[in-house]
């Protein structure tokens, strides 16, 4: 039987043990320049004839390697010492300033006064358009003076420090010097004990001696293989880059996969964390970074590479959920993102169907392993869609009742670019978030609403508001159909998935214990149970909401069960659903896992976006429907018939 999941890490002690750590930052130091320019202002001028562009607003924010010391400083890390060169320049005077804010030490940063200007991007802004960027510090050249002392500072304070982040990431930057690079390389080397993490786009074959963190593009580069920034590096060509470069390099090697995660390389052999069920929209802008600072103060406070990978993920899991800047994670927030994280796993798989694994002449297909048949002694069901099709069509009540929710007293008279905007935004969110709870699909909804501001701030519902709209609405349809029923228009095999009765009598006659879970108000499940002909099978284990709608119902529901259920039971546990929710936290308790891949509107064949969602909540086998009951029951061991 299974164990229960053991990707969880000590995160409050890892956290605590944060702010006794001290980190060097080595780099390439610039300033993110914001100028918000309005026209409204604007004048000829007299001596060109040209218009003026007036700036309004003007914001500046350290980048660069001073992106990775904010990240730092956000995680209340003890010390950070900034190691970089500025120019003589109100830009390098600026930066100072906002490293000083941050109580970072700074004598580390050195000013060359001749070749060399402060690293600038500047964005002009009319309204939220970015034009054309102005750039600063192109044509840097670094006086070997200045890096001679710049190093000679940063091996003084070796000993002061825990960990040291080699940035680079400008060409012209202070890694442009080959004289710089032997220099640093032949630091390290005399001081092969310290840690070294470094994060280079141009020169991560140059440190020998450095633990690396690449991006997959990155990695495959330096096996010789190149990809285009928008085109997606696969599974295999990461594993196989991963494991040149430790081979090549003899350090932990992390490469990181974007929204797909991180791959670890060390001489513990080649680990995986999952990427980050994130439901809003993202940001990726200054995610490397993020992820890059997580590592470096795992690795500092003494953890293993898989601990600081799966940190590194939890801080860039936050910092891409915040839009239209280069965001900084706390440590509130990465509590919350990864005190109970929703991974996903083995997305290749999830988007390619052409990889599916299946048992021989069935339906059946196999994503981790066959269980062992025999032991299991309690079945968990997830009713809508699993079973019952009474809800079937939910995303036709929920795409209106959204785009009314939006828009609004506007509703019927939005102008045409306006609602279609709105349509596609609803669409794609409903998409996005398929398969989830409800309550969280309503939280995204508000912040849609306050997105679009056609409605009164003070008229916004909180989530459990619009959920209560949204199941009135749905109520109203499933108590049509079970009319229908009750008139005999209808039969129980309209409303259920293929052999879904017989398979729960057979299991129910095997002497399994049946456990019914939904995210529905509890008396309408059990009602819905009863009509359709199945309520005495699970004996009264029947659960569903129980009234707080600010909750998430079905997460909340299967905490309940399986806390019924007990640890001791948990290896001997199979649980059949349609929805990620199920899957997920009996995972984590150490279930066996059967997703329902089902077609609700024919009630039987395989639905592809089902089976997609499936996978990546991680179970262990996808089955459509239950009309290879026979061989289904032979896989877990039961009996066809029980005498």
């Amino acid at each position: 039987m299974k164990a229960p999941r053991s990707d969880r890490i000590p995160l409050q002690a890892i956290l605590d043990a944060v702010s006794r750590v001290r980190i060097a930052v080595i780099g390439d130091f610039c300033l993110d320049t914001y100028w918000f320019i309005d026209a409204s202002a604007a004048e000829t001028s007299v001596e060109t004839g040209l218009l003026t562009r007036p700036v309004r607003r003007q914001r500046y924010t350290v980048g660069g390697a001073g992106n990775v010391v904010m990240n730092l400083l956000a995680m209340n890390v003890h010390d950070v010492h900034a190691f970089g060169v500025i120019g003589d320049d109100p830009f390098g005077r600026e930066m100072l300033r906002l490293l000083k804010a941050g109580a970072v030490t700074v004598d580390g940063m050195l000013t060359q006064k001749d070749d060399w200007n402060t690293h600038v991007y500047t964005k002009p802004y009319v309204g939220d358009q970015e034009e054309n960027r102005i750039d600063f510090g192109n044509f840097n050249r670094l006086d070997q003076t200045v890096g001679r002392h710049l190093l000679e500072l940063l091996e003084e304070r070796l000993n002061a420090v825990d960990l040291i982040i080699v940035n680079e990431q400008v060409a012209s930057g202070i890694h442009g010097s080959e004289f710089f690079r032997r220099q640093l390389e032949q630091l390290m080397a005399r001081h092969a004990a310290r840690t070294f993490l470094l994060d280079s786009r141009n020169y991560s074959d140059a440190y020998t001696g450095a633990v690396r963190k690449l991006n997959a593009h990155e990695a495959i580069r330096l096996c010789g293989t190149s990809r285009a920034p928008d085109e997606l590096v696969m599974y295999a060509e990461v594993r196989q880059a991963a494991e040149t470069l430790f081979q090549r390099w003899q350090r932990p090697v992390f490469v990181t996969r974007g929204a797909r995660g991180c791959m670890v390389m060390d001489a513990a052999g080649r680990r995986e964390v999952p990427g980050l069920q994130i439901l809003g929209r993202t940001d990726s802008v200054g995610a490397g970074d993020s992820m890059l600072a997580g590592i470096a103060v795992a690795l500092a406070a003494g953890y293993d590479p898989l601990t600081a990978a799966t940190l590194g993920n939890f801080v860039s899991g936050v910092t891409v959920q915040k839009l239209f800047q280069t965001g900084t994670a706390t440590p509130a927030e990465i509590l919350a993102i990864g005190a109970d994280p929703d991974y996903l796993y083995r997305i290749e798989l999830a988007e390619d169907p052409r990889q599916a694994q299946r048992l021989d002449q069935t339906e059946i297909e196999i994503i981790t392993a066959l269980p062992q048949p025999g032991g299991f002694t309690h079945a968990i069901f997830d009713h809508d869609g699993t079973i019952s099709t009474l809800r079937q069509g939910w995303e036709q009540i929920m795409e209106p009742m959204m785009m009314s929710a939006v828009l609004g007293d506007r509703f019927q008279h939005a102008d045409e670019t306006l609602y279609h905007k709105v349509v596609q935004r609803v669409r794609e969110y409903i998409d996005k978030t398929t398969g989830i709870q409800t309550i969280a699909q309503m939280e995204g909804l508000v912040a849609m609403v306050r997105e679009f501001a056609c409605v009164p701030g003070d008229q916004v519902r909180d989530a459990a508001g619009y959920k209560a709209i949204y199941n009135d609405h749905l109520m109203a349809l499933v108590r049509e159909r079970i009319a229908k029923l009750r008139r005999g228009e209808l039969a129980v095999e309209d409303y259920t998935l293929k052999h879904a009765v017989e398979f729960l009598r057979v299991l129910h006659r095997a002497g399994l214990q049946l456990f019914l879970a939904s995210g529905t108000d509890v008396q309408d499940v059990m009602d819905e149970a009863a009509t359709l002909g199945y309520a005495d099978l699970f004996e009264g284990r029947i659960y569903g909401a129980i009234g707080d709608a600010t909750r998430e119902a079905k997460k909340f529901v299967l905490d309940r069960i399986l806390n019924d259920i007990g640890a001791e039971h948990a290896g001997h546990l199979v649980t059949f659903g349609d929805g990620p929710v199920e899957i997920r936290e009996t995972q984590k308790r150490g279930g066996y896992t059967v997703g329902i891949a089902s077609d609700e509107v024919r009630r039987f064949g395989l639905n592809r976006e089902k089976r997609a969602r499936l996978i990546c909540a991680g179970a262990d086998l996808i089955i459509p429907d239950y009309s290879q009951m026979s061989q289904v029951l032979k896989v877990f061991g039961f009996p066809a018939v029980v005498p």
